[in-house]
C-alpha cells in the first residue's frame, strides 16, 4: 500500500504546486459560460472596512518602458549656449562644436553639423543633459558601443550643465541616444 500510496501523494502534491505556479499562486482561474477565463477574488482578500488589499491579493502594474532611462522633464524654453566635444576613440583627435539656441532655434554663431535638430530637442526636453545619477543597484546590459565619448558644458535655459556621454553599456547608449542630435554624432554602434 505504501508502494502506492507515496507516487499518488507525490503527483497530487506536484500538481498542487504547478497549478499554484500557472495561476501567480492565487485563486484558480474559472470558465464563464462563454468560454473565457476568469480570477475571481474571495471577499476576504481585502483588509476589513480599509478597502484596501491584502497581501494575499495580486496586483498588476505597468512595467515601466525602456525608455525611461531617457529624461522625461518636459519642454523648455529652448535657449543654450553648449559647447561640445566628440572624440572618436580613446586618445584620438577631439571634435568640437558650439551650439547656440534662442527660443528652440540655432543662432548664427552655431558650429554644428544638425544645429536645428540640436536645438528643437533641447526645446523638447531641457533634461537631456542633465541625465539623474544612475542607481548603484539599476542593471544594465553588458554591450559595448564603441569608444566615442562626449562633453557637454555650458548652459540651458540659465542653469549650467556639464554632462559627459559614452558607449560603455546598454544604460549609457541609451542616454547617448537621447541626447544624439545635441551631440551631433551617432557614435559607433548606435
Amino acid at each position: 500500500m505504501r508502494k502506492t500510496l507515496i507516487p499518488t501523494l507525490l503527483a497530487v502534491i506536484t500538481a498542487a504546486g504547478l497549478a499554484a505556479c500557472a495561476s501567480g499562486g492565487g485563486p484558480a482561474p474559472s470558465a464563464s459560460p462563454t468560454g473565457t477565463t476568469s480570477a475571481s477574488a474571495s471577499p476576504s482578500a481585502s483588509s476589513p472596512g480599509s478597502g484596501t488589499p491584502s497581501a494575499d491579493t495580486e496586483t498588476t502594474a505597468t512595467a515601466p518602458s525602456p525608455s525611461a532611462a531617457a529624461p522625461t522633464a518636459g519642454p523648455g524654453q529652448g535657449n543654450a549656449e553648449l559647447a561640445i566635444m566628440v572624440t572618436s576613440a580613446e586618445g584620438g583627435k577631439a571634435t568640437n562644436y558650439t551650439l547656440v539656441c534662442q527660443n528652440g532655434v540655432p543662432a548664427a554663431e552655431s558650429q554644428h553639423p544638425t544645429a536645428a535638430a540640436g536645438c528643437a530637442a533641447l526645446k523638447a526636453n531641457a533634461a537631456l543633459l542633465s541625465p539623474a545619477p544612475r542607481p548603484t543597484d539599476k542593471v544594465c546590459t553588458q554591450q559595448y558601443g564603441g569608444p566615442e565619448e562626449a562633453t557637454v558644458t555650458g548652459s540651458v535655459d540659465g542653469k549650467a550643465v556639464e554632462a559627459k556621454f559614452s558607449l560603455r553599456d546598454g544604460c549609457e547608449i541609451a542616454q547617448w541616444k537621447a541626447a544624439k542630435d545635441i551631440l551631433g554624432s551617432t557614435g559607433g554602434a548606435v
